[in-house]
C-alpha cells in the first residue's frame, strides 16, 4: 500500500503515513490481548466453580498444617507446592483446553510473564494471585499461611469496622407539604 498524504483542515499537507504497517501492528496487538482476556475470563468462570473452589480447598486443607511462618523452607513445602502445581494447572488445562480449542497452558504462562513483566503491578486480582502461585513460590507459601492463619482463628477480623442497618425509605412528603415546598421555592 502506498504511504497516503494526510491533509489538515485548510488543505495543507501534513504529512505521509503507510496505514497499512500501523493498522497490522494495531490488529496483531489486539488479538493478542483479546485471546488473553478471553482466556482470563474462562480462568475466573472456572476458579468460581464449586469443582474447583473444593479440590483447591481440600487441597490446602490436606496440607496447611505442614507451613510455619518463618524464614526458613522446609523441603516439604517444594512437594507440595509441585503437587499443587499438577493439580491446579491440570483443572485449569482441561477446562480450558474444553473451552477454547487449540488452547496451551504453556503458550499462556509465557504471555503471562510477559505481561507480568511489561505491565509490572498492574496485573492485580484474585485471578492473578492464583496464577503467580505457580511460578512464584513465595506467593504459594503465604496464600497457605494465610489459609492456616484463617483455620486457627488468627485472621484478620474486619468485620468490627462495619455497622449494617436496615435501608428504610425516607418519608414521602403529603400533598400539603409538596405544595407548600413548591411555593417556598419561587
Amino acid at each position: 500500500m502506498e504511504p497516503v498524504a494526510v491533509q489538515s483542515g485548510s488543505g495543507d499537507k501534513v504529512e505521509e503515513m503507510d496505514f497499512q504497517v500501523e493498522e497490522l501492528a494495531a490488529s496483531s496487538s489486539n488479538v493478542d490481548d483479546t485471546k488473553f482476556d478471553i482466556t482470563i475470563g474462562h480462568i475466573e468462570d472456572i476458579i468460581m466453580e464449586d469443582d474447583f473452589q473444593k479440590m483447591q480447598g481440600d487441597f490446602m486443607e490436606q496440607y496447611y498444617h505442614h507451613f510455619d511462618d518463618n524464614e526458613e523452607n522446609k523441603f516439604i513445602y517444594t512437594d507440595i507446592h509441585k503437587q499443587y502445581i499438577s493439580l491446579i494447572e491440570k483443572h485449569l488445562e482441561e477446562q480450558l483446553i474444553a473451552r477454547m480449542p487449540g488452547f496451551t497452558m504453556e503458550a499462556f504462562l509465557t504471555q503471562l510473564e510477559k505481561r507480568k513483566r511489561k505491565e509490572q503491578d498492574s496485573l492485580d486480582g484474585e485471578i492473578f494471585e492464583i496464577l503467580l502461585t505457580f511460578s512464584d513460590f513465595l506467593a504459594f507459601k503465604e496464600m497457605f499461611l494465610d489459609y492456616k492463619a484463617d483455620k486457627e482463628g488468627r485472621g484478620i477480623d474486619l468485620s468490627a469496622g462495619f455497622i449494617v442497618t436496615p435501608y428504610q425509605e425516607p418519608p414521602s412528603l403529603s400533598a400539603d407539604q409538596q405544595s407548600t415546598g413548591a411555593s417556598n421555592m419561587k
